[in-house]
């Protein structure tokens, strides 16, 4: 019997990219009109009074008005929501929090509001509807979808369910994907990552398993234990496999290990999901970048990246970025984040239309010595190596040496190999000329003899696992930073090391 689901995906995807086209050929409009839609719903509440929204009719007007916060500026605010007070950043009350653990605050409680749950839904749904337009291939819905996520067992706090974004989302599969969806309710629930993992292996190994979904380290684990256990590569245990889907980290340093596990090429569509919104997606396979939703009830304001720390930095819209600039992204949300830094460095790689790839975090840097490096210039860095070389990475982060037993300070590079490079030095090499071309301010200080060249510490097998586990974060939405600007990371890796 053939199977309606491939031909309703393709009339379906057909009209969403219509929908998208649409918008996305109007971004400017778009995002005025969801600017004053955010402006006039909340100006009733508590957040919309004390910031005098009544007031505002432009952005010049809410730059005057209303602040750049992050999570711990605006706590006072969530604090009054989180006790269960109505129409504080939103009308009403949130449906959910979205709970992710904080830096200095311990667990953060991002809101997300009746407006603003649809849009993460959509979004995730129109990165595939998009896929399917693009290249007519649609014949993947009739097998089976896997995305390695979070618990979706939720609590309560005040008569507000909370739990993790991945697992809220679970909650919303359509009807028609219920019986696509894997795993089970049951191992989706599973806490332990590692026995979770071993649960999903045993429970995909006998299906058809056409989509594979997570973020690249963690579906990495899944793929090595499918190995493992079969002896043979994923591809050939799941000949229908051929669309990766993936989201939070770049996935250029993972790729030639991915298709070393998988044993050919497959389609990939890159997300950019978090708590605060869904913000961008791949809609086209040859096309550097996500495509911005400017029409998912998010309003977005961009800030050099270079100025951030300055004490009035320039607050610009979409209409005003340029292409390959490093930007803070600042959101104002349906979901009752206001003028919000997200802590995510963005850069656009086109604006007909808006498209981003991530560059890093504004928190997540090096700049021990005033070189500024980001998370774009070393994932770079290392993917020129690694396309020029047989050598395959595992994982990866960066810290500053500042104080070394001999010679001057450093960047060290702490990398896990799936194969090991034969000269460890040459490559340290290859990856610091590449990191001087990138960054002007580092190969002042090389040159200069503030800085030597970066030097590479190779991390055992499964220490990045090991690290993460030993503190609390092994698997879901948890990452490795590229880089820190201390050695906390870096100093726990050489302790591993040690006890190994």
């Amino acid at each position: 019997m053939i199977s309606l689901k491939p031909k309703l995906a393709k009339l379906f995807a057909k009209n969403v990219r219509k929908t998208i086209l649409k918008w996305s050929s109007k971004p400017i409009e778009t995002q005025k009109k969801v600017f004053q839609k955010l402006i006039k719903e909340a100006r009733h509440t508590k957040f919309g009074k004390d910031h005098d929204f009544k007031s505002i009719n432009t952005h010049q007007d809410f730059i005057e008005r209303v602040p750049i916060r992050d999570y711990e500026a605006l706590k006072p605010y969530v604090d009054k929501v989180v006790a269960g007070e109505e129409d504080v950043l939103w009308k009403g009350k949130p449906l959910y929090f979205a709970k992710t653990s904080g830096t200095t605050s311990g667990a953060k409680y991002i809101p997300l509001t009746k407006e603003s749950m649809p849009t993460h839904v959509e979004a995730a749904r129109n990165a595939i509807l998009m896929y399917i337009a693009e290249t007519g291939s649609s014949k993947f819905v009739n097998g089976k979808m896997i995305f390695l996520q979070g618990s979706p067992v939720l609590e309560e706090k005040n008569g507000i369910q909370l739990g993790r974004l991945s697992g809220i989302v679970a909650h919303y599969v359509p009807k028609y994907l219920q019986k696509n969806r894997m795993p089970s309710l049951e191992t989706n629930c599973i806490d332990d990552w590692e026995t979770k993992v071993e649960a999903i292996v045993e429970e995909t190994l006998p299906e058809n398993m056409t989509v594979i979904s997570g973020i690249p380290s963690w579906v990495q684990m899944y793929f090595e234990k499918i190995q493992n256990k079969t002896g043979q590569k994923v591809g050939d245990v799941f000949k229908n496999f051929n669309l990766f889907i993936f989201g939070g980290v770049n996935y250029e340093p993972y790729r030639s290990k991915f298709e070393n596990l998988i044993g050919r090429k497959v389609d990939s569509i890159e997300l950019y999901p978090a708590s605060e919104g869904f913000f961008a997606f791949q809609d086209r396979q040859n096309e550097k970048g996500m495509l911005l939703q400017l029409n998912s009830g998010m309003f977005y304001e961009f800030i050099e990246a270079d100025t951030f720390f300055d004490e009035n930095p320039k607050r610009i819209t979409i209409a005003d970025v340029e292409v390959g600039v490093n930007y803070v992204m600042i959101i104002s949300t349906n979901a009752g984040l206001w003028a919000y830094n997200i802590g995510d460095t963005v850069e656009f790689t086109s604006t007909k239309p808006y498209r981003v790839i991530v560059s890093g975090r504004i928190k997540h840097f090096i700049s021990a010595f005033g070189e500024h490096v980001i998370g774009k210039e070393v994932e770079q860095a290392l993917q020129e190596v690694i396309v020029s070389s047989s050598i395959s990475v595992t994982e990866f982060t960066v810290a500053p040496q500042i104080n070394p037993n001999s010679g001057l300070p450093f960047h060290e590079w702490f990398i896990e190999f799936e194969n090991e490079p034969e000269n460890l030095s040459d490559l340290a090499n290859k990856i610091d000329k590449s990191l001087q071309q990138q960054n002007s301010y580092y190969y002042d200080l090389i040159v200069g003899k503030v800085l030597q060249p970066l030097k590479v510490t190779m991390v055992q097998k499964n220490g990045f696992q090991d690290y993460m586990k030993s503190i609390g974060k092994l698997g879901g939405q948890n990452k490795i930073p590229r880089l820190s600007n201390d050695r906390k990371i870096a100093d726990a890796l050489y302790v591993q090391k040690l006890t190994k």
